[in-house]
C-alpha cells in the first residue's frame, strides 16, 4: 500500500481536502463559460481557497489583502482589489471591507457561483 494511503484515513484532514476538490470543481465549471474571468480573478480564488484550507474551512476568513496577495503572486493593492471587486461583483465571493488596518477583511466562499 503507498504511503499516502496510509497517512491519509478519514480524518478531518481529508474531509477537508473533499470540501476543497468540491469548491475548486465548482469554480472551474463556473468559469468555464464566463468570459469575465481572467487569471488574476483564478490566482485570486484559488489564494482565498487555499487561505480557507489553512485556516479549518472557516466561512467567512478574516484576511489581510498582504496575505492573499503573497499567495495569488499579486505585486499591486490596485489588481488585487480589482480582482477582488469583480469577484464579488459576479457572484463568486461575498467581499466586505472592515477599512480598519488592525483588522482583516470578511470574505464569504460563495459555494455555487450565481450566474
Amino acid at each position: 500500500m503507498p504511503a499516502f494511503v496510509k497517512t491519509k484515513m478519514i480524518t478531518n484532514e481529508w474531509v477537508g481536502d473533499v470540501e476543497q476538490a468540491q469548491q475548486l470543481s465548482e469554480f472551474f465549471r463556473a468559469i468555464e463559460q464566463d468570459g469575465r474571468i481572467a487569471p488574476t480573478h483564478i490566482s485570486i480564488y484559488m489564494a482565498l481557497l487555499h487561505y480557507c484550507a489553512e485556516h479549518q474551512f472557516q466561512n467567512p476568513i478574516a484576511v489581510f489583502s498582504y496575505e492573499i496577495m503573497k499567495i495569488a503572486k499579486i505585486s499591486t493593492r490596485s489588481t488585487y482589489y480589482k480582482g477582488v471587486r469583480d469577484l464579488n461583483d459576479f457572484g463568486y465571493i461575498l467581499f466586505q471591507s472592515t477599512r480598519k488596518r488592525n483588522q482583516g477583511s470578511k470574505i464569504y466562499l460563495i459555494s455555487k457561483p450565481s450566474m
